[in-house]
Order: structure tokens, then C-alpha cells, then sequence
């Protein structure tokens, strides 16, 4: 089912996976590597889809290797998550998209139709739309409307701290999607990597 929405997407690559110990957006698995699960989830309802990485990452130079468009936090501004989001609301306002889809890199059970559902909710009205797993929100899972978000955004970075996501969704009255067949699974660390390519 197609929600009718032209949505940009971004994936978020751009942490510095202190626990990980190397950059976990670009470690093998399967017959690639982490990222290219929910790249793939989010090529199947995007027009187009961007990267946020650090300059001169791996995950920066496999990016350009497949010829995505790659972003980067602002100089001097907030870190995390929520930072990456912002620029890709950035970009998505000046390419005239209304929606902006975001994933995070280590999400490998990701799929296109999980997308569909969080599409669908807001074709029917929803302010956005954020994903629902296995063990309770998924706000790295979620469909952002680019100027309601870019305002919620600013409001949330301006208050200082690191604001979470999902009260900067809720902000925007993001409705509460349930993932089905997503397990909430992602990589933290080198160990859980053999549970997730049993999973695969």
C-alpha cells in the first residue's frame, strides 16, 4: 500500500561508537555491512535518501562511494542524534520535501514495510509518526514533517542540554506506530554482533 507522500530519508551514521570500539555503520555483516540494512528500509519509500556522518569517517567514505549526499552536524553546535536530524530537516526544507524519514545505522532488521506503516499514518493525518518495537519506542524509527520539525527542533536545541527525541516528537504530536516484525535489535557492542547474523 502507497501513502502517496514524497519523503526524503536520512540515516544517521554519524555517532562516534565509543562502546562499539570502531565505527559500527561500516562493520561487516551478512555479505555487507551494518548500514546497508536500513539504507535499504529506507530506499524502498524515499525519493531520496541522505547520510549524516562525521567528515572523513568510514561511514563518510562509503557514503560517497555509493554516491549519497552526506551531511555533517553544524561547527559548534549540540551533538547527538538530534543534531544530525535538524541538518536533515535542513536539507530536506531546501529540496522541497514535506516529510523526512530517519534511521538509525545499526538498525539490521529494518524493513521498507515498517516504513510504509509510519508513511501511512501520516497520510492519514497523523503530525508524524514514530515507530513502536518490541521493548517500547523506537524514536530513531520515525517520520519527522519537515517544517513543524525544524521548529520543535530549534525550540528543543535552544533550551541547551540534550533534549530527547521522542519529547521533541511528541512535541510535535508524532502518533505511536507499532513496528511489526521488528525486534528492536541493534549493536552496541563488538559481542552482539553473532546474535544479530543468527538473526539475518
Amino acid at each position: 500500500m502507497r501513502s502517496g507522500l514524497r519523503i526524503a530519508g536520512l540515516l544517521l551514521a554519524g555517532g562516534r561508537s565509543r562502546r562499539f570500539g570502531t565505527e559500527k555503520a561500516v562493520a561487516p555483516l551478512g555479505e555487507g555491512v551494518m548500514m546497508d540494512v536500513p539504507l535499504a528500509a529506507l530506499r524502498g519509500v524515499c525519493t531520496e535518501v541522505v547520510v549524516s556522518v562525521r567528515l572523513g569517517s568510514a561511514a563518510h567514505g562509503y557514503a560517497q562511494t555509493m554516491g549519497l549526499v552526506c551531511l555533517q552536524d553544524a561547527p559548534g553546535g549540540a551533538e547527538g542524534p538530534l543534531a544530525g536530524i535538524k541538518q536533515g530537516l535542513l536539507w530536506a526544507a531546501a529540496q522541497g520535501f514535506a516529510w523526512l524519514a530517519v534511521a538509525p545505522c545499526d538498525a539490521a532488521s529494518l524493513s521498507a514495510s515498517q516504513y510504509r506503516k509510519l508513511a501511512l499514518a501520516a497520510a492519514e493525518g497523523a503530525k508524524g509518526a514514530v515507530g513502536a518495537g518490541e521493548g517500547g519506542l523506537e524514536p530513531l524509527i520515525s517520520l519527522w514533517p519537515v517544517t513543524e520539525g525544524l521548529v520543535a527542533v530549534n525550540a528543543a536545541l535552544a533550551a541547551g542540554g540534550h533534549p530527547a527525541i521522542r519529547e521533541v516528537l511528541s512535541a510535535i504530536g508524532a502518533a505511536q506506530v507499532r513496528l511489526t516484525g521488528y525486534d528492536g535489535l541493534n549493536v552496541n557492542t563488538p559481542a552482539d554482533l553473532p546474535d544479530l547474523q543468527t538473526s539475518l
